[in-house]
């Protein structure tokens, strides 16, 4: 993994033997260096290591993710502030299996470092929700839920919102 600005140095560098490329009329050398370029920039904004966790969350292969996850060693000077909403937010899904508090925690740390996608922000806040109504919480809980259902403007999350809200009537 590079550093952010490491990234940003690196394609600025290709643009610029790029626009040489361009001067010597190698028209097709040029446009193949900045298309090398988007690719460090796409990895400025998309880190590599939390892209392939998700890919192996997706496949529901929790130490696999985890082990992309943990080649992220400084994740404060390596990720920007989105990147690392979504380091603590993967971190969250995984601990939810096993560690309640732990799972907790980086959700929360998720939530305030921010989330880009509004579905994403919806799950951490249903994850909380279902952590805080199991510790016995539930007006955080309802609050939370309600939280994710103003989130959830496609309605993916429906039904665990109203699974949670029947388990809460039981309390």
């Amino acid at each position: 993994m590079y550093n952010k600005i490491f990234k940003l140095i690196l394609a600025g560098l290709i643009i610029a033997f790029a626009i040489y490329q361009f001067t010597l009329v190698n028209i097709g050398n040029g446009i193949s260096l900045i298309l090398f370029a988007g690719i460090f920039i796409l990895f400025y904004f998309k880190n590599e290591f939390i892209l392939l966790a998700f890919w192996k969350l997706r496949k529901q292969d929790f130490a696999g993710a985890k082990q992309w996850l943990d080649k992220i060693k400084n994740p404060e000077s390596a990720l920007t502030q989105k990147q690392q909403g979504y380091y603590h937010y993967l971190h969250g899904l995984m601990y939810s299996q096993e560690n309640m508090t732990k799972a907790e925690k980086y959700f929360k740390k998720a939530i305030k470092l921010g989330l880009s996608m509004d579905q994403d922000l919806a799950m951490a806040k249903l994850n909380l929700a279902g952590i805080a109504m199991s510790k016995r919480r539930k007006r955080e809980a309802q609050i939370l839920l309600k939280e994710a259902n103003k989130l959830d403007k496609h309605g993916m999350l429906k039904d665990q919102i109203r699974m949670i809200k029947q388990q809460m009537k039981k309390i």
